[in-house]
């Protein structure tokens, strides 16, 4: 009886990833007839369930007999990666990460983000999408080759989307995680550290999953963080704990545009009406570049510039300054 649900799960497992969730669902609930109390497939069914009405949604609009709209074909992915993120959200809530249900969870995400992918590469191609559409088409495509496992075809529509627009920490921090997934961790670091710096708060971490950044995140939601406050102290962490450890010298116009913006900080903290958790880490954060750049300087005033940045640090978070310095 054993084996027999135990191929039931694996067809179900097929069946999802190829988007065939009614198959699924049907095959899990032959399997679970003669072993009702197994976990792994009460927990496959609770997946199909969770996506069934949305998968069949999204299907049907891509073979309906009126062709979509190239706009309503980006909705469908958006709506897709959306949905995602709630999942995954339900999924930490029930404390649903144990390896016994990672083979379910696989079987999902192949079944999300090739739908999704087909809905953005359908968009690419008949929308003819110009500038930050264009952009953010392929960077959405990136994204989904990544999650589906293709690291280099990845990489290819991330790079493309940053030749469009630069400095895009969205993009930056998807292109860190291909790197760290093909373990070119020297790039992935310095990548990851150049989103965060960027604007941490726009980086879309649920969708991040090579064990250098996911190790990281853990490490700094079991402090207490999260939302907003989260993202911005990771590069904090990422510094102190040795991850964010390759670095790059700052251009002069940056130094002087990291400069105004420590100072705009500073003043914003003075202000009670404005929260000081975010403010807060990413000041820290900003103190450590500038210290790094003054470690490099051959300025005869660089060791009082880098002392007047370790007493800011130590002003507004102790135990950093102790972490920092020991």
């Amino acid at each position: 009886m054993e084996n027999q649900s135990g191929e039931e799960l694996l067809k179900a497992y097929d069946a999802l990833k190829n988007g065939d969730v009614d198959r699924a669902k049907q095959l899990l609930e032959d399997a679970m007839e003669p072993d009702f109390e197994n976990k792994e497939i009460k927990f496959a069914y609770w997946c199909c369930a969770f996506w069934g009405d949305f998968i069949s949604n999204i299907k049907n609009l891509r073979n309906s007999e009126e062709e979509p709209s190239p706009d309503e074909l980006r909705e469908g992915g958006l709506s897709l990666l959306k949905m995602w993120d709630s999942y995954r959200t339900a999924l930490e809530r029930e404390d649903r990460e144990r390896t016994s249900v990672q083979r379910a969870v696989y079987a999902t995400q192949t079944c999300v983000f090739k739908l999704a992918l087909g809905c953005f590469e359908d968009y690419l191609k008949n929308g003819e999408p110009t500038g930050d559409d264009l952009c953010d088409a392929h960077r959405r495509i990136g994204l989904c080759r990544k999650k589906l496992g293709e690291y280099e075809d990845a990489l290819n529509h991330l790079m493309k989307a940053n030749e469009i627009t630069s400095s895009n920490p969205l993009i930056l921090a998807e292109m860190a995680d291909c790197y760290a997934l093909c373990g070119d961790e020297k790039k992935a670091k310095v990548l990851f550290r150049e989103a965060f710096f960027i604007d941490a708060q726009k980086i879309e971490t649920v969708f991040l999953e090579s064990e250098l950044i996911r190790c990281l995140i853990k490490r700094v939601k079991e402090k207490g963080y999260t939302g907003n406050a989260l993202l911005e102290w990771i590069p904090v962490y990422g510094v102190l704990f040795g991850v964010f450890n390759v670095k790059r010298e700052l251009k002069q116009s940056e130094v002087g545009r990291l400069k105004q913006d420590i100072y705009a900080k500073e003043n914003e903290l003075k202000n009670p009406s404005n929260g000081k958790q975010t403010i807060v880490p990413k000041l820290i954060n900003m103190y450590f570049w500038l210290i790094d750049h003054y470690s490099r300087s051959n300025d005869s005033l660089a060791n009082d510039e880098i002392k007047n940045c370790l007493l800011q640090i130590r002003v507004h978070d102790e135990d950093v300054y102790r972490m920092y310095t020991n």
